[in-house]
Parts: C-alpha cells; sequence; structure tokens
C-alpha cells in the first residue's frame, strides 16, 4: 500500500509540475502584450515611445519604413488618419505621440502618483510640444524667404524664452521635469531632443547646465543605456 501510495504521489507530483510549466509558458508567451511600433527611419517622434519601452524592458517590433518609399505609401491608408507613430498590441492600433507615452509611462510606474503629479507632467510635455511645433513651422517652411524670415524671431525670440524657463524648471525639481523625481516629462524631451537639435541645427541645450545633466541620467537609466547602444544611427 506505501508503495502504491508513493507511485500515485510521484505520478501527481509530475502531473502539477507540468501544468505548472504550461501556466508559465502561456503566461510569458502567449499572454503578454507584444507591442509593434510603426514608424520612420528616424528618431523625432518615435524615440519617446522607443525610450519608454526600453526603460520597462519590453520587447517590442521596431518597425521602421522609409517615407519616400513605396513601402509607407502602401500601408498609409490602414494607419489611423494616414500617420504614424502607431503602436499596436493586443489587437489595439493606438496613435498620437504623446497619448502613447502616457500610456506606457502609466505601465512602466513613470506617471503621477496623483492627478495634481499628472497635471504638472502633463503640462510641461504640452510645453515641450508647443516648442517644438514652433521649430517645425521654421523648419518646414519651404518659402525660402519666409524661412528667412521666421529665423530670426525664433533664434533670438522663442528659443530663448522656452529654454529659459524650462532650465529653470528643471533647476527647481531636482533635475526633473516635473514633480521632483524622475517621469516620463524627463523621457519624453531627451528622446525628442536630438531631432530638435537636427532642425535648428545646433545643440539645443548647450547653454543649459540642468538640462544637460538630465539628458545624461535620461541617456544613463538601465534599459535606456542599452537601446541607445543598439539603436540604428539615424540624423534625426
Amino acid at each position: 500500500m506505501k508503495v502504491l501510495f508513493s507511485c500515485i504521489g510521484k505520478v501527481l507530483h509530475k502531473a502539477v509540475h507540468s501544468q505548472l510549466q504550461v501556466i508559465n509558458y502561456l503566461s510569458t508567451h502567449m499572454m503578454a502584450p507584444v507591442y509593434k511600433l510603426t514608424y520612420f527611419e528616424s528618431k523625432a517622434l518615435g524615440e519617446p515611445i522607443r525610450f519608454l519601452l526600453s526603460y520597462g524592458n519590453i520587447e517590442f517590433e521596431d518597425f521602421r519604413i522609409d517615407y519616400d518609399g513605396p513601402e509607407w505609401q502602401k500601408i498609409k491608408p490602414t494607419m489611423p488618419f494616414g500617420e504614424t507613430p502607431v503602436l499596436e498590441f493586443n489587437g489595439v492600433t493606438a496613435h498620437q505621440s504623446v497619448a502613447i507615452c502616457r500610456y506606457l509611462a502609466k505601465q512602466v510606474k513613470l506617471a503621477g502618483t496623483n492627478d495634481l503629479e499628472d497635471l504638472e507632467i502633463d503640462t510641461i510635455v504640452d510645453t515641450v510640444v508647443d516648442l517644438r511645433l514652433r521649430i517645425d513651422e521654421y523648419y518646414y517652411e519651404e518659402d525660402a524667404e519666409a524661412k528667412e524670415k521666421r529665423k530670426k524671431p525664433l533664434f533670438e525670440e522663442t528659443l530663448p524664452f522656452y529654454m529659459e524657463r524650462i532650465e529653470a524648471i528643471v533647476k527647481k525639481n531636482n533635475g526633473h521635469l516635473a514633480v521632483g523625481k524622475l517621469t516620463w516629462a524627463d523621457l519624453h524631451f531627451v528622446g525628442v531632443l536630438d531631432y530638435l537639435n537636427y532642425m535648428i541645427g545646433k545643440n539645443l541645450i548647450a547653454d543649459y547646465p540642468s538640462l544637460q545633466a538630465m539628458e545624461k541620467n535620461v541617456l544613463n537609466l538601465p534599459g535606456i543605456k542599452e537601446w541607445v547602444a543598439k539603436r540604428p544611427v539615424t540624423i534625426n
């Protein structure tokens, strides 16, 4: 009888162990969201999203397309509003880069801990977006004469106006853009910085030591440091 119970126990143990292995496999390979980021062959608006995914050690397909190539014209009609970046996961197709960042920030614990913190984070992120749009107006102006007219007020008025205030915010917030700690606002700013630098032809934070320190801290974060080391080399 003891031998019988012993055999039954061994069989049950093996069965339970096998079931646990199946559950672990499903949890790891079947139930975890599979992320696919579709964006152009650049950092620009896609890089803050890549930063957040990398910071959270979330595996993702970095699907890059040539803006001037036939592939983009083929898939453009399938994109929401015909634009990128687009993040796909679990049957969801999300667009709007800041909205995607805000969602991912919650997943990787870089959002605010209450509504007031989220308001402060959103405010500075929207301010950075405003700055980018001002730079966009200059960079993407096709009329040479009109572009030249935009240059002086941008470089002598708009950029100093924004950058001096953003620098002061970081200095006041313990080296961060909001709430005195690391949030997705920091990752968003550093993520788009190369793109902004490319459009104005110089280092936007060259004269702002607090922002330089923040950039260094973000680029040295685990996950982001590894991503930067392996990401494709692009000019913006």
